[in-house]
């Protein structure tokens, strides 16, 4: 007889996800806004707020950047075709998964659904108080910690480009894709700098700092995530 313990209750990830994301009120509302902006990309391509789902989606939708598809472009042939379909299908993924990042910093009792299509309150994750309690979860699994990685070498290139070569170039995008959407605050703060001070480093500086603390922020939230799935994955006892 198979031991209760081992019944496929458990989630498959995606529904995990799937639960994460409409479970209150701030994640349905984000991919309520998502599935607007989503419509006028396709609808309107030459509109301003066309760009609106890449931003929406950020940082994991700037990764399409490597796929061989303008949004705006005009859609010819069949390699096109599923080129726009590709792109759609990675949007409406890094949709979800924002979606669930929202669901698992807001949400104290998430729906988890059984094998039956109950819903069931996933267990209550307790951390130590103050600011180390609230960067915990930005080290302490894999996922937070690989994406704190790639942020820092992203702002180690930015720096290195900055104060070292001749010509940075466009150096400053990678750590403004990686730490977005906060990392286009950032920016924001720091182009003012740029064109009134007068030290030179300053605004590669007060960019960095920003962008390392929008990371943070973004490693912090996935972090959340990542209990989340984990404590959804872990077996429970029965009432």
């Amino acid at each position: 007889m198979p031991n209760a313990s081992h019944s496929p209750r458990r989630l498959p990830r995606l529904r995990r996800l799937v639960a994460l994301a409409s479970g209150n009120w701030l994640a349905r509302g984000y991919l309520a806004v998502f599935a607007v902006a989503f419509a006028v990309m396709f609808l309107f391509p030459e509109s301003p707020f066309a760009g609106g789902p890449l931003l929406l989606t950020a940082p994991l939708s700037f990764l399409g950047v490597f796929l061989p598809l303008d949004p705006g472009a005009g859609i010819e042939g069949a390699a096109d075709v599923a080129a726009v379909v590709v792109f759609s299908l990675w949007l409406l993924l890094c949709a979800l998964v924002n979606a669930a990042v929202l669901g698992a910093l807001v949400t104290r009792r998430t729906a988890t659904a059984a094998s039956t299509g109950a819903r069931a309150p996933l267990p209550h994750i307790t951390a130590p108080a103050g600011v180390r309690g609230l960067l915990a979860p930005a080290v302490d699994n894999w996922l937070a910690r690989g994406y704190l990685a790639v942020v820092a070498a992203a702002l180690g290139f930015f720096l290195y480009a900055e104060l070292v070569l001749q010509d940075p170039g466009f150096a400053g995008i990678w750590p403004l894709m990686t730490t977005a959407p906060f990392g286009i605050l950032a920016m924001a703060v720091s182009s003012p700098v740029a064109y009134y001070s007068p030290v030179a480093w300053l605004s590669p500086l007060v960019f960095s700092l920003g962008a390392a603390l929008s990371g943070l922020v973004n490693a912090v939230l996935l972090g959340l995530l990542a209990r989340r799935l984990r404590a959804a994955r872990e077996p429970h006892p029965a009432a």
